[in-house]
């Protein structure tokens, strides 16, 4: 059975093919293509065939985001498939599952990749988004310090003094700075090469979210995560379908003179750390 005989179709990307990324795509993806793009060849084939079960038309590429070439040939294929309208970028490792140099790798890198890629292939009218994280407001870059990362490309950041010194510390400290580059990174786009395409560029940074992924972090710190959750003004956990609820508004019509800036959704934890209601340990 042809399910859709439509033609034309615009172009859904979604690099990191996890619960957060397909909650968005699920809400913005009926009558579109999606293309879905991910390094585990079994997470895309279980994630595409739940999407074509409830009736999606969707398809895959394997991807590693790591890798400049791969992500890019990403974006040229989304672009193949039609008018690449909507990219959602949340391929990332957190700080209890990978090193700091991965983490610096894949979180900043290769999030920076997928921003210049798609930079060259959006549609007009599109609209993206980076899934970042609450962690990028808990270690304050120096302004200047900022405005040097902002100006250096993509492929150099590593060499920045602050990224060998302060980021290569810990996994901790990599984790925070790679999210706080999202957010400058999805700037440096929005009033450039995104501006370019007449296409809009933002961040959504959620706070202590459960996804089958977050287990790494409660497991390995969940007295930590309790304690921010207790001294949240929700008092609870958050879910990918509450993200992605936001995602779709960042993402629509409505929010169309919405570019370069960031949605923190976290129920209050940056703000019981800066009133010092709670405070971060280590």
């Amino acid at each position: 059975m042809i399910f859709d005989r439509n033609e034309h179709k615009q172009v859904v990307a979604l690099l990191g093919a996890g619960s957060m990324g397909t909650a968005i795509v699920r809400r913005i993806g009926a009558g579109k293509k999606i293309l879905l793009g991910d390094i585990s060849e079994e997470t895309l084939q279980r994630v595409c065939e739940d999407f074509r079960r409830c009736g999606y038309d969707a398809e895959t590429m394997q991807v590693n985001a790591l890798q400049k070439e791969s992500v890019e040939a990403f974006a040229r294929k989304a672009a193949e498939l039609g008018p690449v309208m909507y990219f959602i970028g949340t391929a990332g490792a957190s700080p209890n599952q990978a090193n700091p140099e991965h983490i610096v790798d894949l979180d900043m890198v290769g999030t920076g990749y997928a921003v210049d890629a798609f930079g060259e292939v959006m549609a007009a009218g599109g609209a993206g988004l980076i899934i970042s994280s609450q962690a990028a407001y808990m270690y304050p870059i120096p302004n200047d310090i900022e405005l040097q990362l902002v100006q250096t490309p993509t492929a150099k950041l590593k060499e920045v003094k602050f990224i060998q010194e302060v980021a290569m510390q810990n996994s901790g400290f990599a984790y925070m700075i790679a999210k706080r580059l999202n957010h400058l990174q999805a700037q440096r786009a929005a009033a450039t090469s995104w501006r370019k395409r007449h296409a809009r560029i933002n961040t959504i940074s959620p706070g202590v979210v459960v996804t089958p992924l977050a287990y790494d972090e409660f497991n390995a710190n969940g007295e930590g995560y309790q304690n921010m959750i207790d001294a949240s003004a929700s008092r609870r956990t958050g879910t990918s379908d509450e993200i992605a609820e936001a995602a779709v508004f960042l993402l629509g019509e409505h929010a169309q003179f919405i570019t370069g800036t960031d949605l923190l959704i976290d129920g209050g934890v940056i703000a019981s750390i800066r009133t010092g209601q709670f405070q971060l340990q280590g």
